[in-house]
């Protein structure tokens, strides 16, 4: 029942939102400024047929799957070492600190004068989303029981027990937190230096071909393939994590059964 109901608010709210579109398209009566839905769907229907079109979003789904792994990867590991070495912590802050207040467009920007058009998107969603990976990373290592740190030195639990008794339980949360922040951040920010830069594929290379011809239906057609592919990727990212916890909960069990049968 609870399930219905939120999709039930869900689809309204959705519905609400197309209505508000279609009518400020009414009163604004310029297909220019503002298409209605027709068009737009329209539009989206010949881009969906158009041949270039999977080249165009495979493009921007392969850089913004690259920046997100490279993020996870490198923030896990130095997040993990910022929070057991406070000297180290300290010594990343200024950078961090630099790359949470730097403007995305500057970063883009100067990315385009180092780097060629199809490495600009990668790099500065890499720029922005490290950090905040990074930062929930060693919050996680910080918070970490202490109390429990010292039952397993006490009852001798090291190496695999502890990591997966201890290590991974403790983290994870921190580690879901900062990975679907970040891969919210790395979708947004690869489509606007793909809009500045106009690499010759990419979601947002094709928003700013069509807004340079004025073609206004289309830019909104191109800026609905990134929202779905944004959505389509949290919802795979979220499902990930169900089954995680799912996985987690029946190796809980068993465990719980097999020491309970020695």
């Amino acid at each position: 029942m609870r399930s219905v109901k939120r999709s039930l608010i869900l689809f309204l709210s959705s519905a609400l939102l197309l209505l508000l579109w279609q009518l400020a398209s009414v009163l604004l009566d310029s297909q220019i400024l503002l298409p209605g839905l027709g068009p737009v769907f329209s539009a989206l229907n010949d881009l969906v047929r158009w041949k270039p079109f999977s080249a165009n979003v495979f493009a921007t789904i392969l850089r913004a799957l690259q920046s997100f792994a490279i993020i996870v990867a490198s923030a896990t590991v130095v997040g993990l070492l910022g929070g057991k070495f406070p000297l180290f912590s300290l010594a990343l802050r200024p950078f961090v600190t630099v790359l949470k207040a730097i403007p995305v467009m500057s970063i883009i920007l100067l990315a385009f004068i180092w780097f060629t058009s199809g490495t600009v998107p990668l790099f500065s969603a890499f720029l922005m989303g490290f950090p905040v990976m990074y930062v929930q990373i060693e919050g996680g290592v910080k918070q970490m029981d202490k109390s429990l740190d010292e039952m397993c030195r006490l009852y001798d639990i090291r190496g695999w027990d502890k990591l997966v008794h201890y290590t991974l339980p403790s983290l994870l949360p921190f580690f879901i937190i900062g990975s679907r922040a970040s891969l919210s951040m790395v979708w947004k920010v690869v489509i606007a230096a793909e809009v500045l830069t106009v690499p010759r594929y990419g979601v947002g290379a094709r928003m700013q071909l069509s807004q340079v011809q004025l073609e206004t239906d289309q830019v909104l057609s191109w800026t609905l393939m990134a929202i779905l592919l944004t959505a389509v990727f949290d919802l795979l990212f979220d499902g990930l994590v169900w089954s995680l916890g799912k996985l987690k909960k029946h190796v809980d069990a068993r465990s719980a059964l097999c020491d309970s049968n020695p």
